[in-house]
């Protein structure tokens, strides 16, 4: 929800809302929508029933999140600003 309204999304919207707009809009890698949809729906179990999730569950969401989190910002703070394009009229 924060990637989402951090690129554009407008506060208020369900967890399923911001998915569709990180989809939509290029935020996630390619079939990457799977993913969130994962993290969305192992969100809702550990918010609707009160069980602890194994490790290995864990940890495979950390991995994607920071995966998330890389493709969005780290890699592409990692590429040099193309110089403005001067107007020659």
């Amino acid at each position: 929800m924060h990637i989402a309204v951090a690129e554009g999304a407008r506060p208020g919207l369900s967890f399923r809302e911001y998915v569709d707009y990180l989809a939509a809009n290029g935020y996630l890698p390619p079939r990457g929508k799977d993913w969130v949809d994962h993290v969305r729906d192992k969100g809702n179990e550990a918010n609707h029933d009160i069980v602890q999730m194994k490790k290995e569950g864990a940890q495979t969401l950390i991995r994607f999140l920071q995966l998330l989190l890389t493709f969005l910002y780290e890699f592409p703070s990692q590429v040099p600003p193309k110089p403005a394009a001067s107007s020659s009229a």
